[in-house]
């Protein structure tokens, strides 16, 4: 089975994220960066599908060369081979996924992974939209998936509940937390790492179709209001709702 996973470059969940002086993008400097966590999922499901029916997991990003950090801990967990799409510009989500579709028509991968979103921008879109351009059946936030006689089995997190849903391969995934619990790489596995070679290649070009005109952090919250502690202020809650909050 030809297996291949891709992720994401981010900040890391504890980084305390400044704006740029630009006032556009985050001011880098001084920010750690990791393996997307929802991708975490996504590398382990490749290479258990890898255990169970033989093959290869090849895992692969888009981005500049900050990007094979990121790579070399997926092989350390036990990925066989890593791709870089090379490219330092800014892209929006569709330029990602059609840089990252026009390398995947190459591979002739049967499954192709993803986490269910990246932390960073939180779009959730690259996904679903590799598999459109790729004219691929597609199911994101799985939580189970079985593959057995060229069909794919999965279970979905819908509002409310679980979803059941069966699609052939190829097919493009999109993990969700819950599907899996991904391993620790191994002292050998982060030595190994380090000497594999990572493919680099250009990304293809594609056209920026969403531009970043601001970017701010939230703004402080304001001061709470008590209007009373038994049910008479019931009544002056619902007047401050209305005509000061405009809730309701």
């Amino acid at each position: 089975m030809n297996i291949v996973v891709c992720v994401n470059h981010v900040p890391d969940t504890e980084t305390k994220v400044r704006v740029g002086p630009d006032g556009v993008s985050i001011d880098r400097p001084g920010v750690n960066f990791m393996l997307n966590p929802y991708d975490e999922f996504a590398v382990e499901e490749g290479l258990r599908l890898k255990d169970k029916f033989g093959g290869e997991v090849t895992v692969m990003s888009l981005g500049g060369d900050t990007h094979k950090e990121t790579l070399r801990k997926a092989l350390a967990m036990g990925v066989g081979k890593a791709v870089l799409l090379k490219d330092d510009a800014t892209r929006d989500s569709f330029a990602v996924a059609k840089g990252l579709a026009e390398e995947l028509k190459t591979m002739g991968a049967d499954v192709i992974l993803f986490g269910k979103q990246s932390i960073d921008y939180d779009d959730a879109q690259v996904g679903t939209l590799v598999a459109e351009l790729l004219g691929l059946p597609s199911v994101a936030v799985i939580v189970k998936l079985e593959i057995k006689d060229g069909k794919a089995m999965c279970e979905r997190e819908i509002e409310g509940g679980h979803e059941v849903v069966e699609t052939k391969l190829p097919a493009v995934f999109l993990a969700q937390k819950g599907l899996n619990e991904p391993r620790y790489p191994s002292l050998k596995g982060i030595m190994s790492a380090k000497t594999k070679p990572i493919a680099e290649k250009p990304a293809s070009g594609a056209e920026v179709r969403v531009e970043t005109r601001a970017m701010a952090k939230p703004g402080a919250k304001g001061s709470g209001k008590i209007v009373g502690t038994d049910k008479e202020a019931v009544s002056e809650l619902i007047r401050l709702l209305r005509e000061e909050a405009k809730v309701i």
